[in-house]
């Protein structure tokens, strides 16, 4: 019986909190294909963008969405010509005008045939605008595809129709409610996004393919995708107050519910995982590795940026090609996903029972994460549990690749190791690479007589190897 309770148990973590399963995210509408895709120019050794292909936000997502106070219009009229104020802060009252402006937005649908072969052509999705140089808005209404396509960065073009007169958009990133962005102008000048509107449909109604009902019961969601015209340092820096101020919120609730560790028996959950070591899940699970190949920390800087303007809003609508959910990517699989596992495993951390509700709330995902790190250490060898135990940080590579692919992956990435030559306590945080003699990575650090030093780390996961070298890289941005 032991032993058919661990293998249950590692069927249910194959696929861990960002891993390919998912439940019913408007799964019955059908995918299209744009026709005579190129090659892609990827290979084996680089990372795959998984981010910018994404899934269908939930209905229950959209329609709790929490908007954010605007200050009346009148009051918005005359942020713009105050002298003096600091760039982030009239970023922060150009986004809250342009909420304000779009909620009275009519999304533009359009129908094609008569009677019963009457489709919904598109998706209508509506732009606040703002020009600079003339001091005022535009409202510019964009048509993407639906059913949506599958679009991916280098290939393919997206297809889009642009319904407002005298403006030229071109498509720049994503396909769904959490990063479709394009970028603007008007008479030669480039116009800054500070807003969007996007719909949501009912799933089970787009299934009837009752075209006028899926129209009446579409939710709008008001919200603002990451975008050069909002990235600011003030934004990074207090992207980061914010995640590590919610992580430890996350484990001092932890610590005051008693909740235990499974993995230590006798110890806290709240002891179990550092702050900065749950802080940086929230930011690699939003950070493309082919963006971070290309950029390495600017990619980070990025999805801190989206953190310090949103905070609590931000990646609630991320949903992968694989339906995993929310600022931590948790699945659900009908109510058998790692979220639902989790809440069952972890009951003193009274997690938020409601997967909707529970993955795209950045504390309550956080506690989940913490809970899932310490049952996935509980089932790792106890070899790695004790260097873990002695260097929470830098041996948090083996929960992150479980939290990454489940199991699997850590014992593919423990042999890795061993055929490396490196003991788990003979590893440390990185350091510097050598002059002259550059090792390519991903890599892990071996420290041995000469000092701290990279060893490439040889293929078997390449999502994975990356999710750790992604990991190692933004975690000494958080020390």
């Amino acid at each position: 019986m032991r032993v058919l309770k661990v293998l249950l148990i590692a069927a249910c973590f194959a696929c861990s909190a960002c891993a390919t399963t998912g439940g019913g995210l408007e799964a019955a509408e059908p995918v299209l294909t744009a026709e005579d895709y190129p090659q892609s120019q990827e290979t084996p050794e680089s990372p795959k963008d998984t981010k910018e292909v994404e899934g269908e936000v939930p209905l229950a997502v959209a329609e709790s969405e929490r908007p954010e106070k605007a200050a009346s219009g009148n009051a918005l009229e005359e942020v713009i010509v105050e002298a003096g104020r600091e760039r982030h802060e009239l970023i922060l009252d150009l986004v809250s005008e342009a909420q304000s402006l779009l909620r009275d937005v009519e999304l533009e649908y359009v129908f094609t045939g008569k009677g019963k072969r009457e489709v919904l052509r598109g998706r209508p999705v509506a732009f606040a605008l703002w020009s600079d140089a003339k001091q005022e808005w535009s409202i510019v209404h964009i048509e993407i595809p639906r059913p949506p396509i599958k679009w991916k960065p280098g290939r393919k073009p997206l297809p889009f129709k642009v319904r407002t007169p005298g403006i030229t958009a071109r498509h720049v990133k994503g396909t769904g409610a959490e990063r479709l962005m394009f970028a603007f102008s008007k008479d030669g000048e480039s116009l800054k996004v500070y807003g969007r509107k996007f719909p949501v449909f009912d799933s089970t109604v787009l299934a009837k393919k009752k075209w006028r009902d899926v129209v009446r019961t579409a939710t709008p969601i008001v919200y603002l995708p990451s975008n050069e015209d909002t990235l600011d340092p003030l934004f990074v820096s207090g992207g980061k107050e914010f995640l590590l101020g919610t992580a430890q919120k996350a484990i001092e609730q932890l610590r005051v519910a008693k909740a235990p560790s499974i993995a230590f028996p006798g110890e806290l959950l709240a002891d179990v995982v550092p702050t900065s070591v749950i802080t940086t899940l929230a930011v690699i699970e939003q950070t493309d590795d082919a963006d971070f190949l290309a950029r390495s920390t600017a990619a980070f800087d990025d999805v801190l940026s989206h953190y310090g303007l949103k905070r609590e809003e931000a990646y609630r609508y991320s949903v992968s090609s694989a339906k995993a959910l929310g600022p931590m990517q948790f699945t659900n699989r009908r109510g058998n996903g790692t979220y639902a596992l989790v809440v069952r495993r972890c009951p003193a951390a009274k997690l938020d029972p409601n997967f909707e509700r529970g993955a795209t709330n950045l504390l309550n995902a956080m506690k989940a994460a913490i809970c899932l790190f310490d049952i996935e250490l509980a089932q790792m060898r106890s070899e790695i549990r004790g260097a873990y135990r002695n260097n929470q940080e830098v041996l948090g590579i083996f929960p992150v690749a479980a939290y990454n692919g489940g199991p699997r992956n850590v014992a593919k990435l423990y042999g890795v190791i061993k055929r490396m030559g490196v003991k788990p306590e003979d590893l440390r945080a990185p350091g510097e690479q050598p002059q002259g003699k550059r090792v390519t990575c991903p890599c892990l650090w071996k420290e041995d007589a000469g000092g701290v030093r990279p060893v490439a780390i040889p293929k078997y996961n390449n999502e994975n190897r990356w999710y750790i070298e992604k990991y190692q890289t933004i975690l000494r941005l958080f020390e």
